[in-house]
């Protein structure tokens, strides 16, 4: 062999041995995003703000000494593309953990999480995703499943609780009519039969369901549908995106009803676009606080957002502050793991028992305290409810409409929900 094949052999061992230490020396996360699809309204903000999380952290040490390989990607809301990720990130190059999406393709992939041991801090707060052991026979187990923040169903036992209450208050007689809208899809089905079952409980009349896409469009027969029907309380199953053309429609129609919406249906662009159509509208906030708020752990979310924003100018909705909570559960889960017999997937599952009441540091009075136990994994019983304000015209920047506050988001009530082992799992 010539010295020149000698040489070119040990450099191509050398990149070898490089590229494999490099791989040892990272910690690898799938990250799930829908950028292009049905939900990319929401999806955008949420995971531009995981991406920046983990940017930040890598810049400031990574987790144990090591950096966050994250590997990105938009599947556009299907399925399909989401189980391809899947297999790619659980074969050879396994990854530690992923931070999923929406409620079809992160419950299509429970059992597959569970059979490798991959812990899946999702999007999705479908109540199916919150038992471990499948002992409420409602769902199928889901150990390595997480999200932070109040599951669909618990916010929508919660609106019916505070609606109840507003049917008293307001001295109105007889049985309110309650009725639930969104696609025939798992996401806004997820918290369908849990409301339709508490609203008859609280002594709502339950009327049928009115089903509009994901997508924005023309809604104006199912707005005369539920002017028709007489429903004083609508549940909006879907992102916001849609929810807008609903509202918008409802408005023209003239449409006297109390529109609640599930978190991920109402944030501040929604109420920019849908304008006075949005005012009113009741949703759940994962976070105590909204952009700009006044807790010490804001600090640490503005730094974060200069990953992508270094001029510190844009706003950033209730999304993008839930998702940078989200991801810093994640990082303690992961650095909790490193420290205890490595980052593999159990271990990181493990990371989310190890403290109650948590909040990731740097991030007090931002992210609500969650708890995670083997057994139960609702993180939060307490739902803070908010209403939409919109008292104005809302052409403009969005920073400036909410500094001049013509776009709000106002605290109605903490509704705190016993925690019901037979509520776990729907």
């Amino acid at each position: 062999m010539t010295m020149k094949s000698l040489l070119s052999s040990a450099a191509l061992a050398l990149v070898i041995a490089g590229t494999s230490a490099t791989a040892q020396a990272q910690i690898a996360i799938g990250h799930l995003a829908d950028y292009s699809g049905g939900t990319s309204d929401v999806g955008t903000p949420y995971g531009q703000a995981v991406a920046d999380t983990f940017a930040w952290v890598n810049k400031n040490g990574g987790v144990a000494g090591k950096q966050l390989n994250v590997d990105t990607n938009d599947y556009g809301y299907q399925v399909p593309r989401a189980i391809a990720l899947y297999k790619k990130w659980s074969g050879g190059d396994k990854v530690a953990a992923i931070m999923g999406w929406g409620t079809a393709d992160t419950e299509a992939l429970t059992g597959f999480l569970a059979n490798d041991k991959i812990p899946d801090l999702s999007g999705s707060y479908a109540a199916a995703l919150t038992d471990p052991e499948g002992t409420s026979g409602k769902a199928k187990p889901a150990p390595y499943n997480f999200f932070y923040g109040p599951s669909y169903s618990d916010a929508l036992r919660a609106e019916l609780m505070w609606a109840a209450e507003d049917w008293k208050a307001k001295g109105k007689s007889g049985a309110p009519k309650f009725v639930h809208m969104g696609a025939n899809h798992p996401y806004p089905n997820a918290p369908k039969a849990a409301g339709e079952a508490i609203a008859k409980e609280l002594g709502f009349e339950v009327l049928p369901p009115l089903v509009f896409a994901l997508a924005p469009g023309d809604y104006s027969a199912q707005c005369l549908s539920l002017k028709s029907s007489g429903a004083n309380y609508a549940y909006l199953g879907n992102t916001a995106a849609s929810n807008i053309s609903v509202m918008k429609a409802c408005k023209a129609a003239g449409v006297d009803v109390q529109f609640m919406s599930n978190v991920w249906g109402m944030d501040e662009n929604a109420a920019k676009t849908a304008g006075d159509a949005a005012d009113g509208v009741i949703f759940p906030l994962r976070t105590a606080v909204a952009w700009g708020g006044k807790a010490p752990g804001m600090k640490t979310v503005e730094e974060i957002s200069k990953i992508s924003d270094p001029s510190g100018n844009v706003y950033r909705p209730v999304h993008y502050v839930a998702a940078v909570c989200s991801a810093l559960y994640m990082k303690e889960a992961i650095e909790w793991a490193a420290k205890n017999g490595g980052a593999t997937g159990e271990n990181v599952a493990k990371g989310f028992y190890q403290k109650a009441d948590w909040v990731p540091a740097g991030m007090e009075g931002v992210c609500n305290p969650s708890t995670w136990t083997a057994k139960d994994h609702r993180g939060t019983m307490k739902i803070d409810l908010y209403r939409a304000k919109v008292s104005g015209p809302t052409d403009g920047d969005l920073k400036d409409l909410i500094a001049k506050g013509t776009i709000k988001l106002e605290k109605v009530k903490t509704v705190d929900l016993p925690r019901k082992p037979e509520w776990a799992g729907w």
